[in-house]
């Protein structure tokens, strides 16, 4: 706080700016990152960079994302004394669907550096950006091998739910069909500066290839999984025969639930994930059988 008062700098609420100002939670989060030489970083929201720097003191290269150009300054000035640090002044995000080009680019340049390395997302996330961030990171291709992060408190509730659970939803179950996913430290209030009016919590995340070999087309798995859940309230024939209106018709959208055993009245929000991944393999396969047979 007191490096903001002596610059005059005011956390800009509509960036979901809310500072770890508490050194002991700090620490936690890099230690939990368990870093080597072989890491490359990525922070988004470098803050005024002292986490920056605990972190370069022990990975390979550090990439850190700042959008707010007087916290920029402010972590430039912090991680001077280190030529392992990249800092970046610009959005994290080209969209909600995709990282910018320019943190892509970069990300790039420093795997190239060597085979053995490998991507850690750390950061403090901006609550506003948060859920883009984690769920376009397991969208890549890039070999990224961990995630610590602090997040909105319910927000990892909502990652790490299961089924029949109220937070359990598209994003549940898009990260733990390729993902092992836990909250590992629930924090208050009172570790931020600003002090945001609810909970937060750590979440750990690591990729999970067995569960993701699962899944046959990723693509088309997370438009299945929000669509399927986009009308959580109703029964699951209804909202696949509104989904595959154009591909299937509804006989063979019960031939599909049949083959599986699920009955017609149960709704998304009460199946598994694994039970979810392979239905989105189900339909896919019955969808491209259909097509097929209209080709001849």
């Amino acid at each position: 706080m007191r490096k903001f008062k002596e610059h005059g700098f005011h956390p800009r609420t509509h960036l979901g700016q809310n500072f770890l100002i508490d050194i002991n939670i700090v620490e936690y989060v890099v230690r939990s990152a368990e870093l080597t030489r072989d890491d490359v970083v990525l922070e988004i929201g470098a803050g005024t960079g002292g986490m920056t720097t605990f972190m370069a003191r022990e990975a390979g290269h550090v990439i850190s994302v700042e959008v707010d150009r007087d916290m920029h300054s402010l972590a430039t000035h912090a991680i001077a004394p280190y030529d392992n640090v990249t800092l970046l002044l610009t959005d994290a995000l080209k969209n909600k669907n995709h990282f910018s080009p320019l943190v892509l680019d970069e990300i790039e340049k420093q795997l190239a550096v060597s085979p053995n390395r490998r991507l850690k997302l750390i950061a403090n996330l901006p609550y506003s950006i948060a859920t883009p961030v984690v769920s376009n990171l397991v969208a890549t291709e890039l070999p990224w091998i961990r995630m610590v992060v602090t997040i909105q408190y319910e927000l990892g509730l909502r990652m790490q739910a299961r089924e029949r659970q109220s937070h359990y939803g598209a994003l549940s179950v898009w990260l733990q069909s390729q993902c092992d996913v836990e909250m590992i430290k629930q924090l208050g209030p009172t570790v931020f500066w600003p002090r945001p009016k609810v909970d937060s919590a750590i979440m750990l995340i690591t990729p999970n290839a067995e569960k993701r070999e699962k899944i046959k087309d990723r693509a088309f798995f997370h438009s299945f999984a929000r669509r399927l859940f986009g009308y959580r309230r109703k029964f699951i024939r209804s909202v696949l025969v509104g989904m595959f209106r154009k591909e299937l018709t509804k006989p063979q959208v019960d031939e599909v639930l049949a083959e599986m055993e699920i009955e017609h009245n149960v709704r998304a929000e009460q199946l598994k994930t694994p039970t979810i991944v392979e239905m989105a393999t189900r339909f896919q396969d019955k969808i491209a059988a259909v097509a097929a047979l209209d080709e001849q």
